[in-house]
């Protein structure tokens, strides 16, 4: 009779499967296994086999990135229209932010209701081709936008910074409009996706958790592992991400945001390592449709 090292080693470990079938058998009715051999047990070993090795095979994404070209759209884009008055101008912005006022050159404080974020604001020309805009929510500044135009006065370069979070800047292309003399900012304008990426210089570090996983810092940031399931995102417009390690230098990332599918990433990391290519669909919470293709470098 068999005793217990033997069974015990069996379903520890892969290697007794090389033991002859007359002791296989043996161990199965040891441990009172009511499965087939030639089936049931076949797909378990494949499946823990398959679980090892996903856990076992390392991001190709791990290491710092910094993008070096951007081809970005939404669909439609973010539109910008500002119209002047006679001591101030009316801004309405559509697309993935809404935001409607009206308020005057002067630096003082004028109401701005209906705006989630804010409902006072000051504006304030700094020169020709520069402004700031100070948001406040009910007293305090929550976000401060600096405007900046082109020599041409075509393109228009925002910075917003707010606490707790790096600053963002969008650019905006003329699209329409006459240009007024009196106020260069006057017209419509289109976001520029592409160029807004490039400019926020934007930079990915992925690491490893130490525990199987990875850690991923970007514009907004998980902890996840290549097991299938649903991780939290930070910072982030959808709620979680499941990831795939489709081959060793490419691995799919799919995001959902009430339990729906909103984002698929695919990145793929060349031969030698040093570039990393990230191609994305995805549709917003106001229905626009956005596509990007990013290449990174190594840092």
């Amino acid at each position: 009779m068999l005793g217990p090292e033997p069974v015990h080693a069996f379903a520890l470990s892969f290697a007794s499967l090389h033991l002859r079938m007359t002791h296989v058998r043996s161990y199965l009715n040891l441990l009172n296994f009511p499965i087939d051999l030639g089936g049931s047990i076949r797909t378990l070993l494949l499946l823990g086999l398959l679980a090892a090795i996903q856990a076992g095979v390392a991001d190709p994404r791990l290491g710092g990135w910094t993008l070096i070209s951007a081809q970005s759209s939404l669909d439609p884009p973010n539109r910008l229209s500002i119209t002047p008055l006679h001591d101030g101008v009316h801004v309405v912005m559509s697309g993935e932010t809404h935001i409607d006022f009206t308020a005057n050159w002067n630096g003082h404080e004028s109401s701005a209701p209906g705006n989630l974020a804010f409902n006072q604001i000051e504006l304030r020309r700094i020169n020709k081709r520069q402004a700031e805009v100070k948001e406040e929510k009910d007293g305090t500044v929550v976000a401060t936008v600096r405007e900046k135009l082109s020599n041409d006065g075509n393109e228009l370069t925002t910075t917003t910074a707010t606490r707790g979070h790096a600053d963002q800047i969008t650019v905006w292309t003329r699209s329409g409009g006459t240009k007024v003399a009196s106020d260069l900012f006057a017209g419509e304008w289109t976001q520029d996706l592409s160029k807004t990426r490039l400019r926020q210089g934007l930079v990915l570090k992925i690491e490893s958790d130490g525990s199987g996983g990875i850690r991923f810092l970007g514009d907004f940031s998980y902890t996840a592992r290549f097991d299938g399931k649903q991780y939290d995102l930070k910072n982030s417009r959808n709620d979680t991400v499941t990831l795939e390690l489709v081959d060793p230098h490419t691995v799919d990332a799919s995001y959902r945001r009430d339990d729906q599918l909103t984002q698929k990433d695919r990145w793929v990391v060349s031969a030698e390592g040093q570039q990393m290519t990230l191609s994305t669909t995805g549709t917003l919470e106001t229905g626009q449709r956005v596509t990007e293709k990013l290449l990174f470098k190594k840092q």
